[in-house]
């Protein structure tokens, strides 16, 4: 099950070096208040720099309809969270630089900054997710562990989210086979779960430990979703082992559907509800594996499809600012298209009347004074009484 939507930055970014000064910033501006990944690419990519960003916020927020100003993220604090990533012996790996795995940069919402600890050139290995129930079977953890250890041992790096059942599975399998990284929803330095305290240690000693959250955010309901992207943008394609229906893994899966990436199951008995989510995937079209095998069998052609075009990445000039009499007229009109339930704005650029410049600079207004949330998918919803 390959996707079709491929929601990937239409234009690409050539690796570079940020000044200190520029990762600063850049750091400041994530971690202010209604900044999501997608409105920073967004406000990079307008203004060229993430200090000209920050100023030109609230004049922005304000025209959204904000009335109290927006919290900001300042210097020191900014400062502080490199002190503290710096203490913990890990690294941030800036969206655009070097050393961001090229697969998750590909990503319209890929995290604007990493903080990892560990072996992080396994990153540049082949990437493959294996994901699933935290209440697997037996059986469908030592599948996971074999699986993970013959595909480690193949040169590909295994990653998963670090849950109980199939991730904790994987990621043991994966160290055996000497190449894991584990996308945790909160700190860098947040155990969680808790009997995972030593999986955690030696996958920072021998693998790669990866966050999106500043050092000291403890995990929340809504950080899971986030970690998933992050496990399925990293990887050329998702391997669901043993998933119920409704679980975290379909998730990931999905975003891997989103952003173009190949979606693997493998089957499980019809009459273990553990198993209903995988098969329902290969019923969906979803490739169906049954050992490593099939898998590396196909991993010729799915790095294929992460080869960067010819000639490189590189930046196209944004669009010019709309007038501001254009976004006057647009402002109420998108307002009044849009509702609480998530519409994809494919669908709202082709309902209004406005040219995609006007409508992406009203619901960036929106979004950063606090009236439109974003949801997976590219679809956004208004938050009512905001």
């Amino acid at each position: 099950m390959t996707a079709g939507r491929g929601r990937r930055h239409s234009a690409a970014i050539m690796a570079t070096a940020y000044s200190r000064e520029d990762r600063l910033h850049r750091l400041r501006l994530i971690r202010s208040e209604n900044i999501g990944p997608i409105t920073f690419h967004q406000l990079i990519a307008r203004f060229g720099s993430a200090e000209a960003a920050l100023a030109a916020i609230p004049n922005l927020a304000k025209q959204g309809g904000r009335g109290k100003p927006l919290k900001l993220a300042s210097l020191a604090t900014a400062t502080a969270e490199v002190e503290r990533v710096s203490a913990l012996g890990a690294k941030l790996l800036f969206h655009g630089e070097g050393d961001y795995p090229s697969a998750l940069a590909a990503c319209d919402d890929a995290p604007p900054v990493l903080c990892v600890k560990g072996d992080v050139p396994l990153l540049r290995r082949p990437c493959i997710a294996l994901v699933g129930a935290r209440n697997a079977s037996l059986n469908a953890q030592k599948m996971a562990d074999q699986m993970a250890q013959a595909l480690a041992k193949a040169g590909v790096c295994v990653v998963s989210g670090l849950a109980r059942g199939i991730d904790g599975a994987a990621h043991r399998g994966g160290l055996t086979g000497g190449a894991t990284a584990a996308v945790i929803a909160g700190g860098i330095d947040t155990i969680y779960p808790p009997e995972h305290e030593n999986l955690q240690a030696e996958i920072a000693q021998r693998g790669v430990l990866i966050a999106e959250m500043p050092p000291g955010t403890q995990p929340q309901a809504r950080h899971f979703p986030r970690r998933n992207r992050v496990i399925a943008g990293l990887s050329a394609a998702t391997v669901v082992i043993e998933a119920a229906e409704g679980s975290g893994s379909l998730i990931s899966a999905q975003f891997a559907a989103d952003y173009g990436r190949e979606v693997m199951a493998v089957p499980g008995s019809p009459l273990d509800p553990r198993a209903k989510g995988s098969n329902k995937l290969l019923k969906q079209g979803a490739t169906l594996v049954e050992d490593a095998a099939d898998i590396l069998a196909a991993l010729p052609a799915l790095e294929a499809g992460l080869a960067e075009p010819p000639g490189g990445r590189f930046r196209t000039s944004p669009p010019p600012d709309p007038a501001e009499t254009e976004l006057a007229r647009a402002r109420p009109q998108i307002v009044e298209m849009l509702s609480p339930s998530p519409v994809a704005v494919d669908e709202l650029l082709r309902q209004c009347q406005f040219s995609p410049a006007v409508v992406q600079t009203v619901l960036l207004e929106l979004e950063l004074a606090g009236r439109l949330e974003r949801h997976p998918g590219g679809q956004v919803a208004l938050l009512m009484g905001r």
